[in-house]
């Protein structure tokens, strides 16, 4: 059970200070407290469009023209890798999301159950650095290039400069997560209806234009072959949907703690799961579509453009560019509440709104300096690959150590600095070595697809799998475990 309000300060369990409650427009306070019921509200059907609209964007698209455009697959075995791997991301972010009104305080807060109060530190600077630096900077590069093709080729206004593109959305963003929670639910409800129907018309003329009947092109496949395109598939889209795990817990842990858990994590899950699924399978169709070019100087946003009538490309450009934002505005948020469970100590009273709006700024900076070396249709192949390396390993800590317990957590150990386990770091280091050989990355390609290239890449499998096993092996004694019963039984 979650803590009781009135024992938070006997348990050691610190309470987020000042009062919020659902007020919209205010900045919430605080940092990554435990959120007391008083401060409780929203239903868990709101999470639906929290998770849809964030997804509703072209960097979800772009996962889906990889396969067919670069990997050499046809559109129905793209498909299905696609499906398989975001379902598999969306199942563990709807069991994370569950636990955010049990426990009312943020996912990486939860996690130092297993991996102590210090060593949360390795998956939350990991994640830190994903959603401030990674995730930021690929979702405003897309974006700004929509405001660019919208004021420039389609309205012939004016040429939108980069850095200027950039700053708008940027500013648009940090805006939403410099004031909170409530905001963020609320901007994603109303981005919501604009967003849904304007891909749903969209990504019906692609399918009316495009040709899904093409085959598999071997040469463009190379020595990877069938098999190996479907596992790279399969880790990209993966690696799409698990990104979201790590923020899972932040957006329900101010559901009252008597929602249903079972609909906490359906509606958030669903929400992945659905748009992901429907805007990349638009992203495979999209390839096939005739006259789109996928050249290392063609402007992605622009291919997916070409099939609509003026008016609705300027919609959908818009479109992009408000996309990027709702994905990004979840992006600062959590990024703050990881930096904050490094445990680095700041009393100020708006250290998480602070934390967002400094994230704002250096990540802008970043973000002009390296362009669109990061947006989709560069590197981001690489990213999405990079993110299931280190989320697969984390997961396996997480979901292993709740099964263990039972799903019984003492809450004081989320904030108990002599809370250590070592033993989660260990077997999660564990899992990222073992499964460094299973590299399939043009940073760096392991021996074994070299070797076998028809592996694709099952890196994050391995991760798993390994880091799962050890940490069994480690905590056969973990009071009240499940290892313990069935070795004395």
């Amino acid at each position: 059970m979650g803590v009781d309000e009135p024992q938070a300060e006997m348990t050691g369990v610190p309470v987020r200070e000042g009062e919020y409650g659902g007020r919209v427009v205010a900045v919430e306070p605080g940092g990554v407290e435990y959120i007391p019921d008083r401060e409780r509200h929203g239903r868990p059907l709101d999470l639906f469009w929290t998770w849809v609209s964030p997804n509703l964007e072209f960097a979800t698209i772009y996962v889906g023209v990889l396969p067919v455009a670069f990997f050499g697959m046809g559109f129905a075995d793209a498909c299905v890798a696609l499906v398989v791997g975001t379902a598999l991301g969306s199942l563990t972010h709807a069991v994370l999301s569950s636990w955010g009104p049990r426990f009312g305080v943020p996912q990486m807060v939860q996690a130092r159950a297993a991996f102590g109060y210090r060593g949360v530190i390795l998956p939350a600077g990991l994640n830190t650095f994903t959603a401030n630096v990674g995730w930021f900077i690929v979702n405003s590069v897309s974006g700004a290039f929509a405001l660019e093709t919208l004021f420039g080729p389609l309205l012939h206004w004016f040429a939108l400069p980069f850095w200027l593109a950039f700053l708008v959305i940027v500013l648009a963003q940090v805006l939403v997560a410099f004031l909170g929670h409530n905001l963020v639910h609320v901007f994603e409800r109303y981005a919501f209806p604009y967003l849904a129907v304007v891909f749903l018309i969209a990504i019906a003329l692609v399918f009316a234009h495009s040709r899904p009947g093409t085959g598999i092109d071997a040469r463009a496949q190379g020595p990877m072959g069938e098999s190996g395109a479907f596992l790279l598939t399969f880790t990209a889209a993966f690696g799409y949907a698990v990104g979201w795990n790590p923020y899972a817990s932040d957006y329900t842990r101010y559901l009252p703690r008597s929602s249903s858990r079972l609909m906490t994590g359906l509606w958030a899950g669903l929400g992945v799961f659905l748009s992901c699924v429907l805007l990349e399978i638009a992203g495979a169709a999209l390839v096939t579509v005739p006259g789109t070019r996928w050249g290392p100087n063609d402007v992605p946003t622009a291919q997916f453009i070409q099939p609509l009538p003026q008016w609705l490309a300027a919609l959908t450009m818009l479109g992009i560019a408000l996309g990027a934002v709702a994905a990004n505005v979840l992006n600062i948020y959590s990024g703050a509440m990881s930096f904050l469970t490094l445990g680095i100590r700041l009393t100020l009273r708006q250290r998480r709104a602070i934390v967002a709006l400094a994230t704002g700024a250096v990540s802008y900076a970043v973000g002009v300096a390296l362009q669109a070396q990061v947006g989709p249709g560069s590197k981001y192949e690489n990213f999405l690959l990079l993110i299931s390396y280190w989320i697969a390993p984390f997961l396996a800590v997480v979901l292993t150590d709740a099964w263990l317990r039972r799903g019984g957590f003492e809450e004081r150990l989320f904030y108990d600095p002599r809370h250590r386990r070592w033993k989660g770091v260990a077997a999660m280091l564990a899992g990222i070595v073992v499964s460094f050989p299973f590299w399939n990355n043009p940073l760096f390609t392991g021996p074994l697809p070299r070797a076998v290239p028809a592996l694709g890449d099952v890196t994050f499998i391995v991760g798993f799998l390994v880091t799962a096993i050890v940490y069994l092996a480690l905590n056969r004694d973990l009071p009240g475990s499940r290892a313990r019963v069935e070795a004395t039984s």
